[in-house]
């Protein structure tokens, strides 16, 4: 069999994290790991989440996982972390069938149901200990774009469509992230670009993130999206994030059952390689 299946177990308090300038710390190279965000209950795409996690969501027949997986392989990944909660068995289960060859790690997170996905990448923390793609579990995209993320500290934007609501980031002339705007008002004027939630950390920048996250988490600020400590790290010159911009291929956020709809028509024929863009996610609480 050309599957590998690992599941995570809990380590000792960080004491995995080297130091900015550990030598052993190689950050050449392509990013070959990927952390996706699972565990939260989909509500708003009920009833197809009722019985079914959202990544296990069918765009023209195919799972949202199981493109995502296609994506990883072709464009060179070899390992895959999942932070897991809502109906977790299942997708323990769809992966253990569907590896792809890929390393497979899995992190619960059992209080996906009153926490938000601050909650679940700080459940990450002991289970990464190298550069990685970030991505969250409701995204379809073309295989080509999860390409461009492999080079460390790149964040994935696209234009902003007004009226749909979300963070939004300016970038400079030369694609740099000047500032991030968590839960853009559809009615203001600069509204910038669109985050489509797909990032790129370096080990260093993940360190720091790491520890911004424990200071969110042990304040009780669990209801956060993890932009917010992104948002801090920008505006302190802490974070430098080169903007890669998905208009240049299809992807579609898959929040409520109109998404579902766009992103079918979005990803009608599976071998055209460009087609229109839907930019889209919700201010209102979201568990992932």
């Amino acid at each position: 069999m050309d599957k590998t299946i690992v599941s995570s177990r809990s380590q000792g308090e960080d004491h995995w994290l080297p130091s900015r300038t550990d030598p052993c710390d190689k950050d050449d190279g392509l990013i070959t790991t990927a952390l996706l965000l699972a565990a939260g209950a989909g509500t708003r795409l009920q009833p197809l989440t009722d019985n079914s996690p959202k990544c296990l969501t069918e765009v023209r027949g195919i799972p949202i996982l199981k493109r995502l997986l296609s994506c990883l392989v072709e464009e060179g990944f070899r390992r895959l972390v999942v932070v897991v909660g809502y109906r977790d068995a299942q997708i323990r289960d769809y992966l253990e069938r569907h590896s792809s060859g890929l390393t497979i790690d899995f992190v619960d997170c059992r209080e996906f149901a009153t926490t938000n996905n601050i909650y679940s990448l700080w459940r990450a923390r002991e289970h990464v200990r190298e550069p990685f793609v970030l991505i969250e579990s409701d995204l379809v995209f073309d295989s080509h774009l999860l390409g461009l993320m492999r080079v460390r500290d790149r964040i994935a934007v696209a234009r902003f469509q007004s009226p749909l609501l979300g963070t939004t980031v300016s970038i400079n002339e030369f694609g740099r992230v000047l500032s991030f705007r968590v839960g853009a008002d559809p009615c203001t004027t600069e509204l910038g670009h669109k985050t489509v939630n797909v990032y790129s950390l370096s080990k260093a920048t993940w360190l720091e993130v790491i520890r911004r996250l424990d200071q969110h988490i042990a304040a009780g600020k669990v209801h956060d999206y993890y932009e917010v400590v992104f948002a801090e790290m920008v505006a302190e010159g802490l974070l430098a994030l080169q903007s890669v911009h998905f208009d240049e291929g299809r992807w579609c956020e898959i929040d409520t059952l109109e998404d579902l709809q766009i992103a079918e028509q979005i990803f009608l024929d599976p071998q055209d390689a460009y087609g229109p863009q839907i930019a889209k996610r919700s201010c209102s609480l979201r568990v992932s």
